[in-house]
């Protein structure tokens, strides 16, 4: 029986894993932290569905109960090497695994927003990220700096991404998307309250996407507004003022918010960069590198080294999900 070790126990790794050990690999799937799937655990809702993230923790956890997958949580792969057509695994304790082949599904990380000094996250209580305000939809409430449901909220688009400043020119791909569905969860919650977005441009990247963004304006009166905040500050009585453009017009714009909402591009997790450095398949941004992006996507430089999902570049959880299967049918083709 072939052996397979996995890195990263994320959606990317424990679909790859299931399909995988279906057609009898043995395969070993390691975890950094405590528990698998920890970027969806933080989520409430899921585009285009707007199906419970619990219920897609659960569909997949269900799916690492096969006699074939050995997790192994708090187990951080820092390198591999290749040695006698076999891969050799080291972890940040010195300790070593072998395989036959090896994925890399490490995942991303949000862009960290105290970056953008001048946004104002970490320093007035206002301002938040999307994750921040997943959390408070998750739990079904919605509360401003001084504990009250807020009136006005205004998001953000493009923080961390398109940004020379912060070093990252790409685009991630699901922000926009989000921005709208957050936006939309947020007026279930508070009927009352005006919703702002500030786009440079809108890119509805899926099937669904752009119906959604106009469903958003017609069904729940979301307003968009083209434009980046340049600068945000705090009020005396806990509101957030904020300053930008609006861009198809040609007008400088003032206004005051109960929440600014800080949407933050995907960047490389700290496993990921390591990784990509260390075996010497790092690409722009500190992303894994593939061969081709068409027809060698989940082959890396390294022999017996594969990688899938959001390791090589921003992705949603559906294309994460098909890509991992892509990669497993690639790995039980090279086996052969």
């Amino acid at each position: 029986m072939k052996k397979i070790a996995i890195i990263g126990a994320g959606p990317a790794g424990i679909e790859a894993a299931s399909i995988l050990a279906a057609h009898n690999f043995e395969v070993t799937l390691f975890e950094k932290s405590s528990t698998p799937l920890s970027n969806i655990l933080d989520k409430a809702f899921l585009f285009p569905s707007s199906v419970a993230a619990a219920d897609l923790v659960d569909e997949l956890n269900a799916k690492l109960l096969h006699d074939n997958i050995q997790l192994i949580c708090e187990k951080e792969i820092v390198n591999i090497k290749e040695t006698n057509d076999e891969c050799k695994l080291f972890d940040k304790d010195g300790k070593t695994y072998f395989a036959s082949k090896v994925l890399i599904t490490t995942g991303y990380t949000i862009f960290d927003a105290h970056r953008k000094e001048e946004l104002g996250y970490g320093i007035y209580k206002g301002v938040i990220s999307s994750l921040d305000l997943e959390k408070m939809i998750r739990h079904k409430q919605i509360k401003n700096s001084i504990d009250e449901l807020p009136q006005r909220i205004t998001f953000l688009q493009c923080v961390g991404s398109r940004d020379e400043k912060s070093g990252n020119n790409y685009c991630s791909k699901i922000c926009c998307v989000t921005a709208v569905k957050q936006a939309i969860e947020a007026r279930k919650l508070l009927p009352q309250a005006e919703i702002y977005i500030f786009y440079m441009d809108l890119r509805m990247w899926g099937q669904t996407f752009e119906e959604l963004y106009r469903q958003s304006q017609e069904e729940y009166d979301i307003r968009y507004i083209r434009g980046r905040i340049s600068e945000a500050s705090a009020t005396f009585d806990g509101k957030v003022q904020i300053k930008s453009e609006d861009t198809l017009i040609g007008q400088p714009l003032k206004m005051t918010t109960d929440l600014l909402v800080l949407m933050c591009g995907m960047e490389p997790s700290p496993g990921t960069k390591t990784l990509a450095e260390n075996c010497q398949i790092a690409g722009d941004y500190h992303f894994i590198q593939t061969i081709d992006p068409h027809l060698h996507d989940n082959e890396t430089a390294q022999t017996g080294i594969y990688v899938a999902g959001s390791a090589k570049r921003p992705m949603s959880i559906r294309d994460t999900l098909s890509d991992a299967a892509a990669a497993a049918m690639q790995i039980m083709s090279d086996c052969q």
